[in-house]
């Protein structure tokens, strides 16, 4: 060990640039999830929860939670590594839920680095990514923009 900081994949706010592009492996959505996510986020709405009712609304079956294809969005995003060890906090986002997520699809994300602003006080600075979810035929379900806080290159 030469006493260097250890990190596993991540990268600094000084190696991200305007343009640049993130994808994630993709991810199917389960049975599980959908079940999962309702005892998890305490929200039972029918659409989510009874087959039988969901057969007779807009989509004929059930639909995953907007929120449980924003959290899944958020695990594909660190699956790219980029973030790992160096990712300070998500301060916020700009969110649309496009079209419905059910359980069968293979969901993956894809990211463009949009703006960068760095913030000397912080050793880092704040970046902002327009990030879309797409379904298996590439369809956009959801999309919009993340600003995080990510760690500066520490001085050697």
């Amino acid at each position: 060990m030469t006493g260097r900081e250890y990190r596993a994949n991540g990268v600094y706010f000084e190696d991200l640039h305007v343009g640049d592009t993130m994808a994630s492996p993709g991810r199917t959505i389960t049975e599980t999830d959908l079940v999962n996510f309702c005892g998890l986020s305490g929200d039972y709405n029918e659409l989510h929860s009874n087959e039988e009712y969901a057969s007779r609304a807009s989509y004929g079956k059930r639909i995953a939670h907007g929120l449980l294809g924003l959290s899944v969005a958020s695990g594909l995003a660190s699956r790219v590594g980029i973030l790992e060890g160096t990712a300070e906090a998500f301060m916020g986002l700009d969110w649309r839920f496009k079209h419905p997520i059910f359980a069968g699809d293979t969901v993956r994300l894809r990211a463009d680095v949009v703006n960068k602003r760095e913030i000397p006080r912080l050793h880092g600075g704040l970046f902002h990514i327009d990030v879309q979810l797409l379904n298996q035929r590439d369809e956009v379900v959801q999309e919009g923009r993340w600003t995080l806080l990510l760690k500066g290159r520490p001085a050697e």
